[in-house]
């Protein structure tokens, strides 16, 4: 029993392993998986438990004990806390955490280069565009995807569902 509450493995070590797995992991999410961030299918629901059985034992070793547990999820948050702050402090970090805003349409035209890096097809282009309360790509001043995976509207000529306002219109990356 005093072996659960006792550290088994050296802090130091659950605390390099823990800091090397969130940045693969981060580094995995950011640049391979941006465009299902957006959304929680079954498929993406088995990709995270399965990726987080996988980096379990890479990040802890063998431990068993509950402080080396602590210690490792203590790390692991504790990244998450630093990355979020620096991001709202400083726009490089910022920019490097969050990928800028993807053209997916622009004055009607789909921007199919960039459909194709995401794997957008064009029923799942269309489909979106309807929930936002457009039938045609005509009527389309700029479609993008944003940083977390959705798409964002914006209706040519200020017809449309509110989108199309000038704040909507100014809109940054990053910001």
């Amino acid at each position: 029993m005093a072996d659960a509450f006792s550290l088994q493995l050296n802090p130091l070590e659950l605390i390099l392993r823990g800091s090397v797995m969130y940045w693969f992991l981060f580094l995995l999410f950011r640049f391979v998986l941006r465009r299902d961030a957006g959304s929680v299918g079954i498929a993406d629901i088995l990709l995270l438990v399965l990726i987080a059985d996988a980096s379990q034992n890479a990040m802890g070793g063998s431990y068993t004990s509950v402080p080396d547990g602590i210690v490792l999820v203590s790390t692991i948050a504790g990244w998450n806390w630093l990355l979020d702050w620096g991001g709202y402090r400083s726009r490089w970090l910022r920019r490097l955490a969050e990928p800028p805003p993807l053209v997916l349409v622009r004055h009607g035209r789909m921007m199919r280069r960039n459909m194709r890096r995401e794997f957008i097809t064009v029923p799942e282009l269309m489909a979106s565009l309807r929930e936002h309360g457009v039938d045609k790509l005509a009527e389309v001043k700029i479609a993008r995807m944003e940083p977390d995976g959705q798409i964002s509207v914006i209706h040519e000529g200020g017809a449309g569902n509110g989108e199309d306002t000038p704040a909507a219109s100014r809109r940054t990356p990053g910001a």
